[in-house]
């Protein structure tokens, strides 16, 4: 039986679906979400978001930060980017990489926002390899 699963960032409601399954990257790792699941609320991190709809097709997105809240079949995801894995450019994702790299380290909030930086390109190149 399939569970109700609402994305939305600032901008848009990006996915209102039933779903089979879901794979969040939460803070500290990735955590499955099955129908009938007890209740959750987690802080997510950023990474792949792995949706499996009903009928056996999954789609990915790439989500940054935000919380995701599982309660009485419905997973409620809200998330500062949510953008679906087939709109990721490979050389956009790369490009964003060498910006990221070349940032200069000035102290340890210059250096704790490069790596941030670094991370969020890499997760991107990673997910448009993956298409």
């Amino acid at each position: 039986m399939p569970f109700r699963c609402v994305i939305v960032t600032p901008e848009q409601q990006v996915l209102d679906e039933s779903l089979e399954q879901a794979i969040l990257p939460a803070h500290d790792g990735l955590v499955g979400i099955l129908t009938d699941r007890a209740p959750l609320l987690v802080r997510l991190g950023q990474g792949p978001l792995r949706v499996d709809v009903a009928g056996g097709q999954s789609r990915n997105f790439y989500v940054e930060g935000g919380v995701a809240q599982m309660k009485d079949n419905r997973l409620t995801i809200l998330t500062s980017e949510a953008t679906p894995a087939s709109e990721i450019d490979a050389e956009a994702a790369r490009a964003e990489y060498n910006e990221a790299v070349a940032r200069r380290i000035t102290d340890q909030h210059s250096f704790e926002d490069r790596q941030r930086h670094i991370a969020r390109a890499r997760a991107k190149q990673q997910m448009a390899a993956q298409r």
